[in-house]
């Protein structure tokens, strides 16, 4: 399942903006960068930005919860076999 995310999403509990690169799947933490061909530089990588290649990074509840989702399915699938 893919999530959306806008520019202006923020946060829930901690109000911090989600649409940022240390929430893209394309940051590289380790080198503070972006591993995709970027046009432009983005200075804060803890704030919104306008991003095109921007990706939501899956956590590991995001990934329990697909393959829950995917078992289920599967289930109901061969439930009358």
């Amino acid at each position: 399942m893919e999530v959306k995310v806008g520019r202006r999403d923020t946060c829930d509990n901690c109000g911090n903006d989600l649409h940022c690169c240390m929430n893209c799947r394309f940051y590289d933490k380790r080198g503070d960068r972006c591993r995709e061909d970027i046009a432009h530089w983005v200075k804060s990588r803890d704030r919104s930005n306008f991003c095109t290649q921007f990706e939501y990074v899956k956590t590991e509840a995001d990934a329990k919860d697909e393959l829950a989702e995917a078992k289920a399915k599967l289930s109901a699938l061969f439930k009358n076999l």
